[in-house]
């Protein structure tokens, strides 16, 4: 049912954490490196590994888009990166300059958290790049952080063993004692717990500590305030557990321990799927990719190992028809209304509800047809629910062409045959971002600011992962 299918070794020291894009896999080490890895092959890239860092790096982590790359350091810094060109973009100093162990993107790329041994965590803008609030906790190091997925609030967990919970303002909501030797890691589900109306209001959170437990708790936020309710602790390891994570679909749980172990647990039943035991010291990081199904899991032992799950077998865990939908087209009204929660639009589902809107006719909504039948009165409303379904459109595009999201221009929404950087950090079809230039638009096609120059750089890198994946599919 899981199969270890490639094993990374390039690291000289221990691992402290690995991440997923939907294209790439990042590594960081006690080495002061970060790796960075083709999904496709598991080649290492032509301008890794990254080194800024003068001591260990403890974390790194993904913007939403794929297209930052956030490393910390005992160093006192957190680092912004180019994963397409390996150059730093920011170089951001921790208040105080204690050592950083966590750091971690809100769902919308519009701040970044940093958690730091004093106690402090700072909010970062990712545009500015500079600090826009900083808190602290009583006690202990911070060690780990999570973003809800509606992005309303963020956790952070100590060494002391308190879950804190946060709000966009960092004012502090709640803390409460989890773990009794100290928290280790925490993440949410990006799946709302099903309850009727508020489920989307309703999310799982899993922490994990030295006191060789794993919790799930239920976050809920409602009209009349906040709630942090223990569910349940998961059994299975022997030792302190130092790293947890949910799979994309928010249907499998995995956490690897002290005990050398990796157990892949069934979030629905509490069951245990697997138990792998590759690894021959503590097993640090673990992480479920994106979209494929695929796990990393990273260790002392200085190696991860990357493990894939055989669909035909996933069964144990729920039936292909109980997966939540990959296919937007096949979302019920359910699954429609869920999503606008998601997205930060719940004053919107009545309406939607109203008019029987399910997958395929949310994707065939225009801004005549939200405005018109739907009776949406707010241009900057329908505007937003429109950036949203094309953000769907892309994705199921994606999913039925079967190319990398990666590798698709986000002018043309087509395969890119002679990639280039832009100064706004993106890979454009040469041609059509030269058009656009040319248009007199200044501004990012993604990010609707100013350019700071219009000189376009090829990415040869980009542009030979996808002549390498072009080579695949002619076989």
């Amino acid at each position: 049912m899981v199969k270890l299918i490639h094993t990374l070794t390039d690291h000289g020291d221990d691992v402290n954490c690995c991440a997923f894009s939907s294209s790439l896999l990042a590594t960081c080490s006690l080495d002061k490196t970060i790796r960075l890895y083709s999904l496709w092959d598991f080649t290492e890239l032509p301008h890794s590994p990254l080194k800024l860092h003068s001591y260990t790096v403890h974390c790194c982590c993904f913007s939403p888009s794929g297209h930052v790359l956030a490393s910390c350091s005992t160093d006192g810094t957190t680092v912004l990166w180019n994963v397409q060109t390996g150059q730093t973009l920011a170089v951001m100093e921790q208040p105080g300059g204690s050592p950083v162990r966590v750091c971690r993107f809100s769902p919308d790329s519009t701040c970044l958290a940093s958690g730091a041994a004093d106690g402090t965590v700072a909010l970062w803008n990712t545009q500015s790049y500079k600090l826009y609030r900083c808190g602290s906790v009583k006690d202990g190091s911070l060690v780990a952080c999570a973003f809800s997925p509606n992005g309303s609030l963020f956790v952070t967990g100590s060494s002391c063993g308190d879950l804190t919970v946060w709000d966009d303002k960092m004012r502090c909501l709640h803390s409460e004692k989890a773990h009794d030797l100290g928290v280790t890691c925490c993440d949410f589900s990006s799946q709302p717990v099903s309850g009727g109306e508020q489920c989307p209001q309703f999310f799982r959170l899993a922490s994990c500590g030295q006191d060789c437990q794993v919790k799930i708790w239920v976050v809920s936020t409602h009209i009349l305030g906040f709630e942090l309710k223990h569910k349940s602790t998961l059994s299975g390891h022997c030792a302190p557990v130092l790293a947890c994570a949910f799979s994309h679909d928010g249907q499998m749980l995995v956490s690897g321990s002290v005990d050398k172990s990796v157990i892949v647990y069934d979030i629905n039943t509490e069951s245990i799927l697997h138990t792998l035991t590759q690894h021959s010291r503590y097993v640090t990081t673990c992480a479920f990719a994106p979209d494929t199904l695929l796990l990393a899991t990273g260790s002392m032992d200085k190696t991860v190992n990357i493990w894939q799950f055989d669909l035909e077998t996933l069964g144990q865990a729920r039936s292909l028809e109980e997966q939540p939908k990959q296919f937007v087209e096949d979302w019920s009204e359910e699954d429609v209304s869920s999503w606008l929660c998601a997205q930060g639009l719940k004053d919107l589902v009545d309406i939607f509800k109203m008019n029987n809107i399910d997958g395929k006719e949310l994707l065939n909504l225009t801004k005549e047809s939200l405005a018109d039948d739907l009776k949406i009165e707010s241009l900057g409303l329908r505007s937003k629910v429109l950036r949203k379904i094309e953000e769907l459109r892309t994705k199921v595009k994606s999913l039925s062409s079967g190319i990398p999201d990666e590798f698709i221009c986000p002018i043309t929404r087509e395969l890119m045959k002679d990639p280039v950087i832009a100064s706004d950090g993106y890979s454009y079809e040469k041609e059509a971002m030269e058009n656009w230039i040319s248009k007199k638009k200044r501004t990012s096609p993604m990010t609707n600011l100013v350019l700071s120059s219009l000189v376009l750089t090829p990415n040869r890198t980009l542009k030979m992962a996808i002549n390498r994946w072009l080579e695949t599919q002619q076989k």
